[in-house]
């Protein structure tokens, strides 16, 4: 890359040559701030879940009821996997996707991880208006996430970039990836990653 391109890059705002990956516990928003994110960036969005039961051919709650979770994982770590080989775009997870090593090696290798968080209280409160998600089915939603943070912060603790969504609108949220994605872009060109 030149130093122009690298300039006008940075004009820009964040690049646009990796997928850019969202991850985080149920309910921070990644769907919905995924596509206002894409929006943003003229990129393409995919839901993982959304890809899963279409290759699945049914749902997700579905799939771990018939299946079981170590399943589903694998179909998920496959369905990703081939998603990252489109080309670039923004890709909403679900919450257990980065808490599976060889999943989370492949997108950390491939796109840019970017984990979105939020305090647990807003999390319960969202997640509490569906029932739609199988690991919630017949338990607390806070005694769910707190179990859930306990497991898989460490893991996502190891995205590029994190985020706090807050209970701010989506608006908000999409500004601060974008600021965060334009960052990281100019420390990697600094260090001759890009």
């Amino acid at each position: 890359m030149t130093a122009s391109e690298g300039m006008e890059t940075s004009r820009l705002g964040p690049p646009r040559d990796r997928t850019i990956v969202l991850v985080g516990l149920m309910g921070v928003g990644k769907s919905s701030i995924g596509k206002r994110l894409a929006a943003a960036l003229n990129l393409p969005f995919r839901d993982a879940d959304t890809e899963i039961e279409a290759a699945a051919g049914r749902s997700i709650a579905d799939i771990f009821a018939e299946r079981g979770e170590a399943e589903f994982r694998e179909g998920e770590r496959r369905v990703i996997t081939r998603l990252l080989d489109d080309p670039p775009h923004v890709l909403a997870t679900g919450g257990g996707a980065f808490a599976t090593e060889e999943t989370r090696a492949l997108i950390l290798e491939r796109a840019t991880a970017v984990w979105l968080k939020a305090k647990l209280e807003v999390l319960a409160r969202r997640v509490a208006r569906k029932n739609t998600r199988p690991l919630l089915i017949g338990r607390d939603p806070m005694e769910v996430l707190k179990a859930q943070a306990e497991a898989r912060y460490p893991h996502y603790g190891q995205a590029h970039l994190s985020v706090d969504t807050g209970d701010a609108p989506h608006a908000a949220t999409v500004d601060a990836i974008l600021k965060a994605l334009t960052r990281h872009a100019e420390a990697r060109r600094a260090q001759g990653e890009c």
